[in-house]
């Protein structure tokens, strides 16, 4: 994480380090009360539901109560449009009830964002429980573009609740999406003491294990993970998915094999099968994976990923002209479907493989037009994230190609984005797109400390350990390239830096 957004977290953060379970026994003392009260009038009112038998709930409903267990649950493994339909049925069952439709609007933010039912649920609060309320301020603060409040109501629920394996769970893979790598291994691992065999912290740790240069302890997770949830799809699909990024294509393609076995309708290990022999080289199997998943695919998000991952085959075989008029024809189907995520996906990845850079500049400068209002479809934290993309592309491109203006009027609209969002990811590319300009400027020592605060970046990576090498830092720079190993993918960014001078203008 880095020092921008360091201030934020570590203002509240340790708070959990610091507790012990007296806040969750003190919490329990207070529920007993209330019950022992509420049962003088047992007969005229049933009592309050509890999550999870933990958290005390507003609603008396206990088939509402069940549909958010099994909806927390669902999206604990990976099944975010199953999420979706159980805390709709949540919600269905008790219109009142906050934390239903804040679970829904949670859910739904990794599919399809559900803006309706983040309104109801910040309209319903005032009726929660307080406990209740803590963890639906949460999820659907999380979705705002200040994310000052999410942070705050995170350690206040880890401060109740330091001991609850789902809490720790949810606010662990929020700081991992977060790029907080370190507090989010620290909050899964801490559930992995409490329930070993818990599946979706098993699941989270491979992947955390394997950015943080830790390939075998990721695999070991993952197969603990497909152990403990044999008929389940996603721990194959999660071993076929780390298996690639560590290199190991031929396991990567069993693993996604496996997952369809298991479910021939999951269509991730379907894409996953076409990334995997795209980095192969294989190509034309990868197309033909690339079609299956296209007509598996249920959602206009779905095709259309699947499609861009399809497109971006002809700039890894090397024929960019015709990957250029494909993805102008991508780009205009997904205008025409009005999926705005995707939509954005497709613009910068063919921004950042245009003909040349000024190209590049006005493509970024028409994407950046379609940004600057909220969109349907697509959260306020998600639009942040993808306006501060847009810019920190903007300044790399502009300081390699002596735009020194350009670049630092983008940096400047960066750090006013960072600011007012308090959002680490958006911070993150603040601090690299000033990297990049005081690259271009010799500032070495400088431009390692600001690169160095965006470790998702493969193009940030890359340009890290050229600064390092410069310096005569050769330690950290093999470290920083083990670093970058670990970000292998069929992703735009990987392409350009293994196909590109670092250090050529485009």
């Amino acid at each position: 994480m880095n020092r921008f957004a360091a201030r934020w977290f570590l203002l509240l953060f340790p708070s959990f380090f610091a507790a012990s379970a007296w806040a969750q026994t003190s919490a329990a003392r207070v529920e007993e009360t209330a019950e022992h009260s509420a049962g003088k009038t047992a007969a005229i009112a049933p009592l309050p539901q509890q999550l999870f038998g933990s958290i005390t709930l507003a609603t008396r409903s206990e088939e509402t109560r069940k549909f958010l267990e099994l909806a927390i649950n669902k999206y604990e493994d990976a099944m975010y449009d199953d999420a979706v339909v159980r805390a709709r049925h949540a919600a269905e069952k008790d219109p009142q009830s906050a934390l239903a439709y804040a679970m829904l609007s949670f859910s739904a933010r990794r599919t399809l964002p559900d803006l309706s039912a983040l309104a109801k649920a910040k309209s319903l609060l005032p009726h929660a429980t307080p406990d209740e309320q803590l963890l639906a301020r949460w999820m659907t603060s999380i979705q705002d573009r200040d994310l000052l409040p999410a942070i705050v109501n995170m350690n206040e629920l880890l401060k109740r609740y330091p001991r609850d394996k789902h809490v720790l769970y949810l606010t662990g893979e929020w700081l991992f999406l977060q790029q907080d790598e370190d507090h989010a291994r620290a909050l899964m691992e801490t559930a992995l003491q409490i329930d070993a065999n818990f599946p979706a912290v098993l699941n989270r740790l491979g992947y955390l294990y394997v950015q943080m240069g830790e390939p075998g302890k990721a695999i070991a997770s993952l197969k603990h993970y497909a152990e403990v949830e044999p008929s389940s799809p996603n721990p194959q699909d999660s071993l076929g998915e780390v298996s690639r990024i560590s290199g190991d294509d031929q396991a990567s393609l069993l693993h996604y094999s496996a997952a369809l076995r298991i479910d021939p309708t999951y269509s991730p290990s379907q894409v996953g099968l076409g990334d995997t022999r795209t980095l192969m080289g294989d190509f034309n199997a990868a197309r033909q994976e690339y079609d299956r998943a296209i007509k598996m695919a249920d959602n206009p998000r779905d095709e259309l990923y699947a499609k861009l991952q399809k497109t971006l085959i002809y700039f890894w075989e090397g024929q960019p002209e015709q990957g250029r008029k494909a993805f102008a024809a991508l780009a205009e189907e997904a205008a025409a479907k009005k999926e705005p995520n995707v939509r954005f996906e497709i613009a910068i990845a063919r921004a950042m493989l245009a003909a040349n850079p000024q190209e590049e500049l006005d493509q970024l400068g028409r994407l950046s037009v379609f940004l600057a209002q909220p969109l349907a479809g697509m959260s306020e934290a998600d639009r942040g994230v993808a306006r501060a993309t847009v810019l920190r592309e903007r300044a790399r491109v502009s300081a390699f190609n002596h735009l020194a203006d350009n670049a630092v009027e983008a940096i400047s609209e960066l750090e006013g984005l960072a600011t007012t969002s308090r959002d680490p990811v958006v911070e993150n590319a603040y601090e690299s797109a000033r990297g990049f300009l005081l690259f271009t400027q010799d500032e070495l020592n400088s431009a390692k400390d600001e690169l160095a605060a965006d470790p998702q970046s493969p193009l940030a990576l890359q340009q890290l350990a050229i600064a390092e090498e410069k310096l005569g830092l050769a330690p950290a720079a093999e470290a920083t390239r083990t670093r970058l190993k670990y970000q292998r993918g069929p992703t735009v960014e990987w392409f350009l830096a293994t196909h590109l001078d670092p250090g050529a203008a485009h």
